[in-house]
Protein backbone atom coordinates (compact mmCIF):
# COMPACT_ATOMS: atom_id res chain seq x y z
CA UNK A 1 0.00 0.00 0.00
CA UNK A 2 1.36 3.37 -1.04
CA UNK A 3 1.21 5.86 1.85
CA UNK A 4 2.94 8.74 0.06
CA UNK A 5 0.21 10.04 -2.22
CA UNK A 6 0.92 13.41 -2.99
CA UNK A 7 -26.38 32.68 26.44
CA UNK A 8 -27.51 29.43 28.14
CA UNK A 9 -29.15 28.10 24.95
CA UNK A 10 -26.08 29.21 23.05
CA UNK A 11 -23.65 27.78 25.58
CA UNK A 12 -25.37 24.41 25.45
CA UNK A 13 -23.48 23.86 22.23
CA UNK A 14 -20.15 24.55 23.90
CA UNK A 15 -20.19 21.90 26.61
CA UNK A 16 -16.73 20.33 26.85
CA UNK A 17 -15.69 21.19 23.27
CA UNK A 18 -12.07 20.66 24.10
CA UNK A 19 -12.50 22.42 27.45
CA UNK A 20 -13.62 21.05 26.23
CA UNK A 21 2.08 4.31 16.73
CA UNK A 22 4.59 7.02 17.58
CA UNK A 23 7.27 6.78 20.21
CA UNK A 24 7.86 9.84 22.42
CA UNK A 25 10.93 10.75 20.39
CA UNK A 26 8.88 10.83 17.20
CA UNK A 27 6.20 13.18 18.43
CA UNK A 28 7.75 16.45 19.56
CA UNK A 29 7.24 19.96 18.20
CA UNK A 30 9.37 20.88 15.22
CA UNK A 31 9.97 24.24 16.87
CA UNK A 32 9.08 25.92 20.15
CA UNK A 33 7.98 29.23 18.65
CA UNK A 34 5.04 28.04 16.58
CA UNK A 35 6.79 28.35 13.21
CA UNK A 36 6.66 25.14 11.16
CA UNK A 37 8.14 26.06 7.80
CA UNK A 38 7.53 22.94 5.71
CA UNK A 39 4.14 21.38 6.48
CA UNK A 40 2.93 18.74 3.98
CA UNK A 41 -0.14 20.80 3.08
CA UNK A 42 -2.30 19.39 0.29
CA UNK A 43 -0.85 15.87 0.38
CA UNK A 44 -2.92 12.74 0.86
CA UNK A 45 -2.05 9.29 2.15
CA UNK A 46 -3.82 6.20 0.88
CA UNK A 47 -5.34 4.08 3.62
CA UNK A 48 -6.16 0.46 2.97
CA UNK A 49 -9.52 -0.55 4.37
CA UNK A 50 -9.81 -3.01 7.19
CA UNK A 51 -11.31 -3.77 10.58
CA UNK A 52 -10.46 -2.32 13.99
CA UNK A 53 -11.84 -1.89 17.48
CA UNK A 54 -13.72 1.41 17.57
CA UNK A 55 -14.66 3.26 20.74
CA UNK A 56 -13.68 2.52 24.32
CA UNK A 57 -15.18 0.90 27.39
CA UNK A 58 -12.83 2.78 29.73
CA UNK A 59 -13.19 6.39 28.54
CA UNK A 60 -16.19 8.72 28.57
CA UNK A 61 -19.54 6.96 28.44
CA UNK A 62 -20.36 8.22 24.94
CA UNK A 63 -17.35 6.27 23.62
CA UNK A 64 -18.83 2.91 24.64
CA UNK A 65 -19.27 0.21 23.71
CA UNK A 66 -16.01 -0.77 22.11
CA UNK A 67 -16.96 -2.71 18.99
CA UNK A 68 -15.54 -4.16 15.79
CA UNK A 69 -15.83 -1.80 12.84
CA UNK A 70 -14.86 -2.20 9.17
CA UNK A 71 -14.07 0.60 6.72
CA UNK A 72 -13.31 0.60 3.00
CA UNK A 73 -10.12 2.01 1.50
CA UNK A 74 -9.84 5.78 1.15
CA UNK A 75 -7.27 8.57 1.01
CA UNK A 76 -7.00 11.20 3.76
CA UNK A 77 -5.46 14.65 3.88
CA UNK A 78 -2.12 14.59 5.67
CA UNK A 79 -3.04 17.77 7.54
CA UNK A 80 -6.05 19.79 8.52
CA UNK A 81 -7.19 22.28 5.86
CA UNK A 82 -5.27 25.52 6.28
CA UNK A 83 -6.10 29.21 6.14
CA UNK A 84 -4.28 29.49 2.82
CA UNK A 85 -6.19 26.60 1.28
CA UNK A 86 -9.52 27.97 2.44
CA UNK A 87 -8.61 31.43 1.15
CA UNK A 88 -8.01 29.95 -2.31
CA UNK A 89 -11.46 28.36 -2.16
CA UNK A 90 -13.14 31.63 -1.20
CA UNK A 91 -11.20 33.62 -3.83
CA UNK A 92 -12.25 31.23 -6.60
CA UNK A 93 -15.86 30.69 -5.60
CA UNK A 94 -16.88 33.80 -3.67
CA UNK A 95 -18.18 31.55 -0.91
CA UNK A 96 -19.53 33.26 2.21
CA UNK A 97 -19.22 31.23 5.40
CA UNK A 98 -21.89 30.70 8.04
CA UNK A 99 -20.11 33.04 10.47
CA UNK A 100 -20.19 35.82 7.87
CA UNK A 101 -23.98 35.59 7.44
CA UNK A 102 -26.64 36.81 9.84
CA UNK A 103 -27.84 33.90 12.02
CA UNK A 104 -31.12 32.25 11.14
CA UNK A 105 -33.69 33.78 13.52
CA UNK A 106 -35.45 30.41 13.69
CA UNK A 107 -32.41 28.97 15.45
CA UNK A 108 -32.35 31.67 18.14
CA UNK A 109 -34.46 32.04 21.27
CA UNK A 110 -36.98 34.86 21.01
CA UNK A 111 -35.22 36.75 23.82
CA UNK A 112 -31.68 36.30 22.47
CA UNK A 113 -29.50 39.42 23.02
CA UNK A 114 -28.94 41.65 19.99
CA UNK A 115 -25.32 40.52 19.52
CA UNK A 116 -26.53 36.97 18.75
CA UNK A 117 -28.43 38.34 15.76
CA UNK A 118 -25.26 39.64 14.11
CA UNK A 119 -22.83 37.60 12.01
CA UNK A 120 -20.23 36.06 14.27
CA UNK A 121 -19.11 32.88 15.97
CA UNK A 122 -18.10 31.20 19.22
CA UNK A 123 -14.75 32.30 20.61
CA UNK A 124 -12.75 31.00 23.52
CA UNK A 125 -10.60 33.84 24.82
CA UNK A 126 -7.35 32.63 26.35
CA UNK A 127 -6.66 33.70 29.95
CA UNK A 128 -5.09 37.10 30.46
CA UNK A 129 -3.53 38.23 33.71
CA UNK A 130 -5.38 36.80 36.69
CA UNK A 131 -8.63 36.11 34.84
CA UNK A 132 -9.65 32.73 33.44
CA UNK A 133 -10.32 32.09 29.80
CA UNK A 134 -13.96 32.07 28.74
CA UNK A 135 -16.40 31.32 25.92
CA UNK A 136 -18.55 33.98 24.29
CA UNK A 137 -20.37 34.76 21.07
CA UNK A 138 -18.32 37.40 19.25
CA UNK A 139 -19.90 39.43 16.43
CA UNK A 140 -17.44 39.77 13.56
CA UNK A 141 -15.56 36.57 14.34
CA UNK A 142 -15.02 34.51 11.17
CA UNK A 143 -12.40 32.38 9.45
CA UNK A 144 -10.60 35.61 8.50
CA UNK A 145 -10.72 36.94 12.09
CA UNK A 146 -10.99 33.87 14.32
CA UNK A 147 -11.06 35.70 17.66
CA UNK A 148 -13.06 38.72 16.46
CA UNK A 149 -12.52 41.95 14.57
CA UNK A 150 -9.24 42.70 16.36
CA UNK A 151 -7.69 39.39 15.26
CA UNK A 152 -6.26 38.27 11.93
CA UNK A 153 -4.90 35.26 10.07
CA UNK A 154 -2.31 37.42 8.35
CA UNK A 155 1.06 35.72 8.63
CA UNK A 156 -0.62 32.41 9.59
CA UNK A 157 -1.25 30.70 6.24
CA UNK A 158 -0.47 27.23 7.58
CA UNK A 159 -2.60 27.33 10.70
CA UNK A 160 -5.76 25.22 10.40
CA UNK A 161 -8.75 27.19 9.24
CA UNK A 162 -11.36 27.54 12.00
CA UNK A 163 -14.71 29.30 12.43
CA UNK A 164 -16.12 27.05 9.73
CA UNK A 165 -19.47 25.31 10.12
CA UNK A 166 -20.21 21.79 8.93
CA UNK A 167 -21.79 23.32 5.82
CA UNK A 168 -18.64 25.36 5.14
CA UNK A 169 -16.41 22.30 5.51
CA UNK A 170 -18.61 20.30 3.14
CA UNK A 171 -18.54 23.12 0.59
CA UNK A 172 -14.74 23.19 0.59
CA UNK A 173 -14.54 19.41 0.30
CA UNK A 174 -16.93 19.39 -2.65
CA UNK A 175 -14.86 22.10 -4.37
CA UNK A 176 -11.82 19.85 -4.05
CA UNK A 177 -13.70 16.83 -5.39
CA UNK A 178 -13.49 15.29 -1.94
CA UNK A 179 -15.64 14.79 1.14
CA UNK A 180 -15.46 14.81 4.93
CA UNK A 181 -14.56 11.58 6.72
CA UNK A 182 -16.98 9.50 8.70
CA UNK A 183 -16.26 9.04 12.39
CA UNK A 184 -15.20 5.45 11.74
CA UNK A 185 -12.79 6.46 8.97
CA UNK A 186 -11.33 9.19 11.14
CA UNK A 187 -10.77 6.92 14.14
CA UNK A 188 -9.37 4.10 11.98
CA UNK A 189 -6.85 6.53 10.48
CA UNK A 190 -5.90 7.90 13.90
CA UNK A 191 -5.22 4.38 15.18
CA UNK A 192 -2.95 3.75 12.16
CA UNK A 193 -3.19 0.00 12.43
CA UNK A 194 -2.16 -0.18 16.08
CA UNK A 195 -3.97 -2.08 18.78
CA UNK A 196 -6.17 0.09 21.01
CA UNK A 197 -4.24 2.27 23.45
CA UNK A 198 -5.34 5.16 25.61
CA UNK A 199 -3.76 7.72 23.31
CA UNK A 200 -2.80 7.79 19.66
CA UNK A 201 0.84 7.14 20.59
CA UNK A 202 0.41 4.68 23.48
CA UNK A 203 -0.74 4.65 27.09
CA UNK A 204 1.51 7.34 28.58
CA UNK A 205 -0.20 10.75 28.87
CA UNK A 206 1.37 13.80 27.23
CA UNK A 207 3.81 15.79 29.34
CA UNK A 208 5.99 18.88 29.07
CA UNK A 209 8.89 16.65 28.07
CA UNK A 210 6.92 14.61 25.52
CA UNK A 211 3.82 16.64 24.61
CA UNK A 212 2.93 14.54 21.52
CA UNK A 213 0.28 17.04 20.41
CA UNK A 214 -0.89 20.64 20.76
CA UNK A 215 -3.02 20.51 23.91
CA UNK A 216 -3.48 22.62 27.05
CA UNK A 217 -0.81 22.42 29.74
CA UNK A 218 -1.85 23.69 33.14
CA UNK A 219 -5.19 24.04 34.90
CA UNK A 220 -8.01 24.76 32.51
CA UNK A 221 -9.30 27.47 32.10
CA UNK A 222 -6.98 29.35 34.45
CA UNK A 223 -3.56 28.99 32.88
CA UNK A 224 -2.04 27.42 29.80
CA UNK A 225 1.70 27.30 30.36
CA UNK A 226 2.42 26.67 26.70
CA UNK A 227 4.95 23.99 27.67
CA UNK A 228 4.33 22.24 24.34
CA UNK A 229 5.48 25.35 22.49
CA UNK A 230 2.04 26.79 21.75
CA UNK A 231 -0.69 28.78 23.44
CA UNK A 232 -3.49 28.57 20.91
CA UNK A 233 -3.46 27.00 17.49
CA UNK A 234 -0.26 25.69 15.91
CA UNK A 235 0.54 25.53 12.22
CA UNK A 236 -0.30 22.15 10.75
CA UNK A 237 2.52 19.62 10.71
CA UNK A 238 4.37 20.98 13.74
CA UNK A 239 4.29 17.51 15.30
CA UNK A 240 5.61 14.34 13.72
CA UNK A 241 3.02 12.24 11.85
CA UNK A 242 1.54 8.97 12.99
CA UNK A 243 2.76 5.76 11.32
CA UNK A 244 0.41 6.33 8.38
CA UNK A 245 1.78 9.83 7.76
CA UNK A 246 -1.08 11.86 9.26
CA UNK A 247 -0.34 14.97 11.32
CA UNK A 248 -2.37 16.42 14.20
CA UNK A 249 -4.85 13.60 14.65
CA UNK A 250 -4.64 14.55 18.33
CA UNK A 251 -5.04 18.12 19.54
CA UNK A 252 -4.66 21.44 17.69
CA UNK A 253 -8.27 21.72 16.45
CA UNK A 254 -11.32 19.48 16.50
CA UNK A 255 -12.35 18.07 13.11
CA UNK A 256 -15.81 17.69 11.58
CA UNK A 257 -17.03 14.24 10.52
CA UNK A 258 -20.15 13.19 8.59
CA UNK A 259 -21.48 11.13 11.49
CA UNK A 260 -24.42 12.43 13.52
CA UNK A 261 -23.68 12.50 17.24
CA UNK A 262 -26.88 10.59 17.96
CA UNK A 263 -29.73 8.97 16.04
CA UNK A 264 -31.75 12.20 16.11
CA UNK A 265 -32.98 13.11 12.62
CA UNK A 266 -30.77 15.55 10.80
CA UNK A 267 -31.86 19.13 10.17
CA UNK A 268 -30.42 22.63 9.78
CA UNK A 269 -29.07 22.56 13.33
CA UNK A 270 -28.06 18.89 13.47
CA UNK A 271 -25.54 17.83 16.06
CA UNK A 272 -22.57 16.24 14.28
CA UNK A 273 -19.61 14.31 15.68
CA UNK A 274 -16.25 16.06 15.90
CA UNK A 275 -13.03 14.20 16.62
CA UNK A 276 -9.46 14.72 17.79
CA UNK A 277 -9.68 17.30 20.56
CA UNK A 278 -8.00 20.68 20.41
CA UNK A 279 -5.51 23.06 21.97
CA UNK A 280 -8.15 23.60 24.67
CA UNK A 281 -8.12 19.96 25.80
CA UNK A 282 -6.66 19.78 29.29
CA UNK A 283 -5.75 16.80 31.45
CA UNK A 284 -7.74 18.24 34.36
CA UNK A 285 -10.97 18.85 32.46
CA UNK A 286 -11.59 17.01 29.21
CA UNK A 287 -9.22 14.36 27.85
CA UNK A 288 -10.70 14.17 24.41
CA UNK A 289 -7.40 14.20 22.51
CA UNK A 290 -7.72 10.40 22.21
CA UNK A 291 -8.77 8.40 19.10
CA UNK A 292 -12.04 7.01 20.56
CA UNK A 293 -13.10 10.34 22.09
CA UNK A 294 -16.03 12.09 20.46
CA UNK A 295 -18.00 15.26 20.97
CA UNK A 296 -21.25 16.62 19.58
CA UNK A 297 -21.35 20.01 17.88
CA UNK A 298 -24.24 21.89 16.27
CA UNK A 299 -23.61 21.84 12.53
CA UNK A 300 -24.41 25.54 12.25
CA UNK A 301 -22.16 26.70 15.09
CA UNK A 302 -18.56 27.57 14.09
CA UNK A 303 -15.90 28.13 16.75
CA UNK A 304 -12.24 29.05 16.96
CA UNK A 305 -11.14 25.54 17.88
CA UNK A 306 -12.92 23.48 15.19
CA UNK A 307 -11.54 22.82 11.72
CA UNK A 308 -11.55 19.83 9.38
CA UNK A 309 -9.60 17.62 6.98
CA UNK A 310 -10.85 15.97 3.81
CA UNK A 311 -10.82 12.48 2.33
CA UNK A 312 -11.24 10.96 -1.11
CA UNK A 313 -12.38 7.56 -2.25
CA UNK A 314 -15.13 5.14 -1.36
CA UNK A 315 -17.60 6.29 1.26
CA UNK A 316 -18.50 3.88 4.08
Amino acid sequence: MDRKIDAAPFLSGLVCLGLTACTPAENVPATSDGRCPHPPVGNFVSIEGGSFLMGSDTGYREEAPQRAQTVSSFAMGVTEVTNAQFADFVAETGYVTSAERAPDPALLPANAPARFRKPGAAVFTLPKGAGPGHWSYVPGASWRRPEGLDSTIEGKPNEPVVQVSYEDAEAFASWKGARLPSEAEWEYAARAGRSPTTYEWGDDPPSAETPHANTWQGIFPISDTGADGFRGRAAVGCYAPNPWGLHDMSGNVWEWTTSPYSQIAQGPDSVMTIKGGSYLCADNFCRRYRPPARQGQEASLPSNHIGFRIVMGEAP
